[in-house]
């Protein structure tokens, strides 16, 4: 089970992806847009980041756990791997953000966005790729990533763990981020609040085997549950204690094989690309209002609707070409060591 593949959460990827840009749009558009669509469904999609979480946490467990656990893997290899999946594509759109507004300022948020480290900053808001504070946050996870693993060694500890990350992220709601103590503080950027989102997944992962036995019976169920913890949240608002059921319930719903809605090239090919999809979308939606094109229609919805696919659309051409593009001239480099090595 430790290398297998769950295809199912490629359209979970794909859909958190679509999800946050839209809802991005959206919201900084100005749109007056009401009813249910917008405001309960689009409006809401911006906590798909936490869906983001707790399927990163299940797969840096199916690719790593095994091995941090039994050491078959050193922390240079780990930790290189790490910046060769984040660094390439958001130094590039960190850089040509900064292009875009160049002063002292975005110059030192660009320096501590390159480290990657940035997410152990008090307030990691950046104004350079504002999106980025979710990266900042995955790198603070990827550090403690073995500390993690530690934690979750056992079913027992990992559930003993749950629990004391709920304690604190209710804490972190009622007392440590209260008005007083932070200011213009995003708690979704803290790794101690997100922490239960993490240690989900990597319960998850725990109980994969289990899991996917009990798909084979009860996959109509699982989806029911979803549809109605989704209904929770609608019905009474978001919380840990409504979004979290939710988004764990998907990513076991998406281990199930052979599901059409989330296996299929579409979804797979999204999936590929949706980390770049995430960073990226918001510079090619400040370009279209800077052309002056995100209200080209009188009426707002229409207006919102074209703005949206014209972003995704742009976004997804990008995020693809640039992908190749780092593709090609990673085998390139790579064919000119083994010519080296070879000649030697």
């Amino acid at each position: 089970m430790e290398n297998k593949r769950y295809n199912g959460l490629d359209g979970v990827r794909a859909l958190a992806a679509i999800g946050v840009a839209v809802m991005h749009v959206m919201y900084n558009g100005g749109y007056k847009i009401s009813g249910f669509i917008a405001e309960k469904l689009i409006g809401n999609m911006g906590d798909f980041v936490f869906l983001f979480m707790i399927v990163s946490a299940f797969s840096l467990c199916c690719g790593y756990y095994d091995k941090i656990i039994n050491k078959k893997i050193s922390p240079t290899e780990f930790y290189a791997k790490r910046f060769k999946r984040i660094l390439p594509f958001f130094a590039l759109v960190c850089i040509m953000d900064f292009a875009l507004s160049p002063d002292a300022k975005s110059a030192m948020e660009l320096f501590a966005e390159l480290t990657l480290c940035f997410g152990l900053l008090p307030n990691p808001q950046m104004s350079v790729i504002g999106v980025g504070w979710f990266i900042g946050l995955i790198f603070v996870f990827y550090i403690a990533f073995p500390f993690f693993c530690s934690l979750i060694a056992n079913k027992r500890r990992a559930w003993s763990a749950f629990a004391v990350s709920i304690a604190l992220n209710l804490m972190c709601e009622y007392y440590f981020f209260s008005a007083d103590r932070v200011v213009n503080f995003d708690y979704r950027s803290n790794i101690i609040y997100a922490a239960p989102y993490f240690f989900i997944g990597g319960l998850i992962y725990l109980y994969r085997d289990s899991i996917s036995k009990m798909l084979v019976k009860l996959k109509y169920p699982v989806l029911l549950l979803c549809f109605g913890s989704a209904a929770l949240v609608i019905a009474f608002g978001r919380s840990i204690w409504t979004i979290l059921p939710t988004f764990a319930l998907l990513t076991v719903y998406a281990m199930r094989e052979n599901s059409p809605l989330l296996e299929n090239k579409a979804a797979a090919f999204l999936s590929s690309i949706s980390m770049e999809i995430y960073l990226c979308h918001m510079m090619f939606f400040r370009l279209i209002e800077k052309l002056k094109l995100s209200h080209l229609f009188e009426n707002d919805i229409l207006s919102y609707i074209f703005t949206a696919a014209v972003t995704l659309a742009a976004a997804i051409v990008f995020s693809f070409a640039v992908k190749k593009i780092f593709s090609i001239v990673e085998s390139k480099a790579l064919c000119r060591k083994n010519l080296t090595e070879r000649s030697s």
